[in-house]
């Protein structure tokens, strides 16, 4: 477990959080691929669409068989390549 936290915490110094916005909170209430999509699911892939733009390679890191869909219905990249769930 401590090896699986230190992972996260290197991967995560990396990350970076994008600020809630109107056009994140208007594509969230738009329809996607596979649905039902969860609120705040729906925000995430919102977000990540909103990176998209800034950054074309960004990919989904997820282990949700919901937002791995959606995901792929949106184009992403969606790691890892396979989900235990």
């Amino acid at each position: 477990m401590a090896d699986r936290r230190r992972i996260l915490a290197k991967a995560g110094a990396h990350w970076h959080r994008i600020p809630l916005r109107d056009e994140i909170l208007d594509r969230a209430k738009r329809p996607f691929p596979v649905e039902p999509v969860r609120t705040l699911d729906a925000i995430h892939l919102a977000s990540a669409l909103v990176a998209r733009s800034a950054v074309p390679d960004v990919a989904l890191l997820t282990l949700d068989r919901r937002i791995r869909e959606a995901g792929v219905g949106l184009g992403f990249e969606v790691v890892p390549s396979r989900a235990g769930t």
